[in-house]
């Protein structure tokens, strides 16, 4: 399945993968050693692992580009810096405004880069993608933490 995975998210994704701003978050770390690049392909890996383990049905082009883009907040968040001293309550938003000027997207990718981060933004996902995504991300998160 991890060759299939990754047909898909360079498939569906090659244009963002490819992008400037993929290429800035190769420099930032997300999680202990892991870049923000390296987190997102991460995620989107195991979002389709989740979608498909639980046979749940989803717009797997747009599960894979919210995926990517969740985490499109382009700065290094470790750096002490006021403009993004709430970080986990602020990059969504941030992470959406940069990803709706570099990349047209559709409503499911919107709604997971915003939502992304519940409960610690009050919105919950609206669609099996986001809520995927929510699930995703933390699992993530808690590897590279521990890793």
């Amino acid at each position: 399945m991890k060759k299939e995975y990754d047909r898909l998210i360079h498939s569906y994704g090659e244009d963002i993968i490819k992008s400037e701003g993929m290429q800035i978050a190769k420099g930032h770390m997300q999680h202990g050693n892991i870049s923000v690049y390296n987190h997102s392909l991460s995620v989107a890996d195991t979002c389709l692992g989740i979608s498909e383990r639980l046979h749940i049905k989803v717009n797997k082009k747009a599960l894979i580009r919210g995926a990517l883009l969740h985490d499109y907040f382009l700065y290094d968040w470790h750096e002490k810096d006021k403009s993004h001293k709430w970080h986990g309550f602020i990059h969504a938003k941030r992470a959406l405004r940069n990803a709706e000027r570099d990349f047209d997207l559709g409503s499911i990718e919107k709604n997971m880069i915003e939502r992304h981060m519940f409960p610690l933004n009050i919105k919950p996902p609206s669609c099996r993608e986001s809520m995927i995504l929510c699930i995703a991300d933390k699992i993530c998160a808690v590897k590279e933490m521990i890793s």
